[in-house]
C-alpha cells in the first residue's frame, strides 16, 4: 500500500472514530445542568441520573450540531428566553405513565363522582402521554355521561412534547390492554391499512379535555378551579421537601369543599402537609374539613 493511499484512509478514519467518541461529561457541568434543570422545573437530579442526563443532552447537542456540553450550557444561560429551553426541560423529564395506572383510585372518583352536583371539575397536573386524563375521562363518561355540563378535565404538564401526543389520543392497541372491550368500542377508533395495530380517541372524550402547558414552579398557574378532585400522581418525587411542601399549599384554594387530592403510591402528602390527611389508599382530602 503507497503511502498518500494510507493517509487517505487514515484521514477518512479520523472523522468516524471522532462520531463514536463519547463527549466527556465533567462534574463542573452535570452539576450546572441539576442547578438549571431545579431552578426551571424544581427536578431534583441525584448523581445516579448522570447517565440518563448524558444520553437524553446528547440528542440535543447531536440537534444542534454541537461536541460540548460547556458550549450547550453557555448557549442556552447567554439566552434565556430561547425555545432551546423547553428543549432542555422536555430532555430531562421523566414520563412513565399508562391507561388505568393505580387502578385502586378509579372506584374512588366513581363514587366522588356521584356524591357531587353540578359539572364535576377535574385537573391532572401530571398528563404526561394522555394515558391518565384519558383515563378519567372514560371513568368519568360511564360515570355520569358525556354530554355539556356534565364534567371537563383540565390536563396540564411540564412538558410540551408528551402533550402534543396525548393531543393526538393515537395510542398503539397493546398500550389499552387494561381496557374492557366495550371501553375499547365505545371511546376509541380503530385503525386500519397502515394504521392496523393503532387506535385513536373518539371526539366524545377527547372534547372534555383541554391539554395546557404548566410548570408547578410557575408564580401563577392559569386553571379554570376550583376542582372536585385533583391528581398529581409520581411528580412529587422529582421535588424537593420544600417545593413539596409550597405545591401542596397551592393545591389547597384549588380543591372544592369535599374535594380530593389523588397522589402517586410511593408519596406521603399527609406527612408533608398539615393542610391534608389521609382518606384513603394515597387518597387525601382536606385536614380542615376533617371529621
Amino acid at each position: 500500500m503507497t503511502k498518500p493511499t494510507l493517509q487517505k484512509i487514515q484521514n477518512n478514519v479520523t472523522p468516524l472514530m471522532q462520531a463514536f467518541q463519547r463527549l466527556p461529561l465533567s462534574d463542573s457541568h452535570f452539576k450546572r445542568i441539576s442547578e438549571l434543570i431545579y431552578q426551571r422545573a424544581g427536578i431534583v437530579l441525584a448523581g445516579h441520573k448522570r447517565e440518563m442526563v448524558y444520553n437524553r443532552l446528547m440528542r440535543r447537542l447531536r440537534a444542534l450540531k454541537l461536541d460540548d456540553f460547556g458550549c450547550y450550557l453557555a448557549q442556552l444561560e447567554t439566552n434565556p428566553g430561547s425555545a432551546e429551553w423547553q428543549a432542555f426541560v422536555n430532555a430531562l423529564t421523566t414520563n412513565l405513565t399508562a391507561f388505568f395506572r393505580e387502578a385502586h383510585h378509579f372506584p374512588l372518583l366513581v363514587e366522588q363522582a356521584k356524591q357531587r352536583s353540578g359539572s364535576f371539575n377535574v385537573w391532572c397536573a401530571a398528563a404526561s402521554t394522555g394515558e391518565e386524563p384519558y383515563s378519567i375521562a372514560i371513568t368519568l363518561a360511564e360515570t355520569l355521561g358525556v354530554g355539556p355540563g356534565k364534567f371537563q378535565i383540565h390536563a396540564t404538564d411540564i412538558d410540551t412534547q408528551v402533550l402534543d401526543k396525548a393531543r393526538t389520543g393515537i395510542y398503539r392497541q397493546e398500550e389499552l390492554r387494561t381496557l374492557s372491550p366495550q371501553q375499547l368500542q365505545r371511546f376509541f377508533m380503530r385503525g386500519t391499512g397502515p394504521h392496523t395495530g393503532m387506535v385513536k380517541v373518539r371526539s366524545e372524550l377527547g372534547n372534555v379535555i383541554q391539554f395546557a402547558q404548566l410548570n408547578l414552579l410557575a408564580n401563577e398557574w392559569a386553571l379554570p378551579g376550583p376542582f372536585d378532585a385533583i391528581f398529581c400522581r409520581n411528580v412529587m418525587i422529582y421535588f424537593d421537601k420544600g417545593t413539596q411542601e409550597k405545591i401542596l399549599r397551592r393545591f389547597v384554594p384549588l380543591l372544592k369543599p369535599g374535594g380530593l387530592l389523588f397522589a402517586g403510591h410511593s408519596e406521603n402528602f399527609s406527612q408533608l402537609s398539615k393542610d391534608f390527611y389521609l382518606r384513603g389508599q394515597t387518597v387525601y382530602g382536606l385536614a380542615r374539613e376533617r371529621k
